[in-house]
């Protein structure tokens, strides 16, 4: 076998390798992984998984950044100390866990414009999110709907 088709047939291999771990690994994100906007669009929120297993979203993107010229902050935060930390960048979504296969329960929501947190549900409906916001039980709560960026 000459030197070319030893090469070739080596590149071939790398790129089947390749393509196949790559393949696996995309496999392997849930479907609310990603960029989601809020109900309101004027902000992006990046969902990921976490090695324990649970799902978390920071807020990565603001249609107004800033006020007054500054980077806007968490003034609202009931914990003074952490009223000077930036908006971007804030974790809202916390400890979610897959229940079934479009359900997503035990999290918590952080909403920014009021300084509280929530208990939380979300519902996977494809391209948008249902996101419940609650204190207690479910019933006394609040859902929005959260679109996937495209």
């Amino acid at each position: 076998m000459s030197v070319q088709k030893k090469y070739f047939i080596k590149l071939v291999v790398l790129v089947l390798a390749i393509t196949s771990i790559s393949l696996s690994a995309k496999s392997q994100t849930d479907q609310i992984e990603g960029l989601w906007y809020n109900d309101v669009k004027s902000g992006k929120i990046l969902i990921t998984k976490a090695a324990n297993g649970k799902f978390y979203g920071k807020v990565v993107w603001l249609r107004e950044p800033l006020k007054n010229g500054k980077p806007k902050v968490d003034e609202l935060n009931q914990d003074p100390s952490l009223r000077s930390r930036p908006r971007l960048g804030l974790p809202v979504l916390a400890d979610f866990v897959k229940d079934g296969d479009k359900k997503y329960t035990d999290g918590k929501i952080y909403d920014p414009l009021n300084g509280k947190t929530y208990s939380c549900t979300m519902t996977y409906k494809g391209k948008t999110l249902d996101i419940r916001g609650y204190i207690g039980i479910s019933l006394f709560g609040r859902t929005t709907t959260w679109t996937r960026v495209e």
